[in-house]
């Protein structure tokens, strides 16, 4: 017989305290690829939008691959092995992209871009499932608390490369700092006992984990939301510096800093607001903000517009991952670790194949309206911004499109779940 998870035995102040690290190291990690990338693209390919897609993209596919695995075989890595794993991940993957230098420059870059993504895919396989099961009883709280802790890091990585580029600092050297929260982690990990998963301590096996799948062919559903609400919020995320700076008149990092430090906050407020609307309405109101964001973000040409525009967008998308997260474990329990690693594996295949599309989208535009890069380049800024903004409304307003999906699913599901209430009560 399993024995009983009981949640007081672990130092859960401690736990939490790692668990809020290696997200922030996480988020560092995001902030810092996106804000570098246009640098990176300068020394690679000057101008090329589709390797600055497919760069970011290969983090993506490493987190996506770790954490499937990750998540399938959790219980016997261990969770506390898993965040050491993180750290380790992040460590060489920075330290191979700040070496990528010469002729094999893009093969290193795109490997440390990939480790990058590999240390993020631990993190998520372990940080979610590790909150779940010593907070059982306030799953969407603590899941929206600890997930607060993505934006500070993202904060801290986009104020790096805004320092770097005041100071005329590189960008291996902004990158570098990724390193330091990673040691940090190392050094909680270190004699810090950790629990089974909440999945293992319940006494469901591995195989009965897997059965719930065909059980519960709703959790399909949800698995498919999950690629449409991280795509609302990722991919704009990651490319707000590259496309957006010369439309607002300021580098797009500084609405990354604003959205971020807005998520920070809101996210410590999830839990009120959940047991007073419930998951699902959050959701959809969620959804709703989210589409119409990414509509006016490319429209802004001003940063008192871009900062409206964005206001709007993050308070969309500020509760989606952390609260999809939450909703499926409260619903699927005995679905365990498998589950909720499943749903970041659709947020990471999401992002994988949208941001190249994005840098295939805006480049397509540029292509249409200007001819070659080297053309665009060359004509007064004046006479850039017009094709610019045409490039990234495209993109975005198709990714709009995409994610209004959800208004309608959302919405089914509760108007499907309200009427089942209504039955039951009768």
């Amino acid at each position: 017989m399993p024995e009983p998870l009981s949640p007081e035995r672990y130092p859960r102040r401690k736990i939490f305290v790692l668990s809020s690290l290696a997200l922030f190291t996480a988020g560092t990690s995001f902030a810092l690829r996106g804000a570098i990338i246009a640098d990176v693209v300068s020394e690679l390919s000057p101008g090329s939008a589709t390797l600055a897609g497919s760069l970011l993209g290969t983090a993506f596919l490493g987190f996506g691959t770790t954490l499937l695995l990750a998540s399938v075989f959790l219980d016997a890595i261990g969770m506390g092995r898993a965040l050491l794993a993180c750290a380790l991940c992040f460590a060489t993957g920075t330290g191979l992209a700040v070496s990528g230098e010469g002729e094999g420059a893009t093969g290193l870059i795109r490997a440390g871009f990939l480790f990058s993504g590999l240390g993020w895919g631990f993190m998520e396989a372990a940080v979610n499932p590790l909150t779940a099961a010593l907070h059982p009883e306030d799953k969407t709280n603590r899941l929206n608390i600890v997930h607060a802790w993505w934006p500070a890091g993202i904060i801290l990585g986009t104020l790096v490369a805004l320092a770097g580029a005041a100071l005329d600092v590189g960008w291996r050297a902004q990158f570098a700092v990724v390193l330091l929260p990673a040691a940090g982690c190392v050094a909680l990990y270190l004699g810090t006992p950790f629990p089974r998963t909440e999945r293992a301590a319940l006494g469901v096996s591995m195989r009965e984990m897997f059965a719930e799948i065909p059980r519960n062919p709703m959790f399909g559903v949800w698995w498919l939301c999950m690629l449409l609400t991280a795509a609302a919020e990722l991919a704009p995320n990651q490319w707000f510096d590259f496309a957006l700076t010369k439309s607002l008149g300021i580098r797009g990092a500084w609405i990354v800093i604003y959205v971020s430090a807005m998520m920070f906050v809101f996210r410590h407020f999830a839990g009120p607001i959940a047991h007073r609307i419930s998951n699902l309405a959050m959701l959809w109101g969620s959804a709703v903000l989210a589409v119409i964001g990414l509509w006016i973000l490319p429209l802004a040409n001003s940063p008192a517009t871009g900062l409206f525009a964005a206001t709007v967008w993050g308070i969309g998308v500020c509760f989606l991952w952390p609260t999809m997260l939450a909703n499926v474990s409260e619903r699927y329990p005995k679905g365990g670790e498998l589950f909720i690693g499943l749903m970041g594996v659709a947020g990471a295949l999401s992002i994988q194949y949208v941001l190249p599309a994005l840098g295939s989208i805006t480049d397509a535009v540029k292509r249409e309206l200007a001819g070659s890069p080297e053309t665009l380049a060359a004509l007064p800024a004046a006479a850039q911004a017009p094709i610019l903004q045409a490039a990234n409304e495209r993109a975005f307003h198709t990714l709009a499109g995409f994610v209004a999906i959800l208004i309608a699913v959302f919405g089914a599901i509760a108007a499907f779940e309200r009427r089942r209430g209504v039955r039951a009560g009768r």
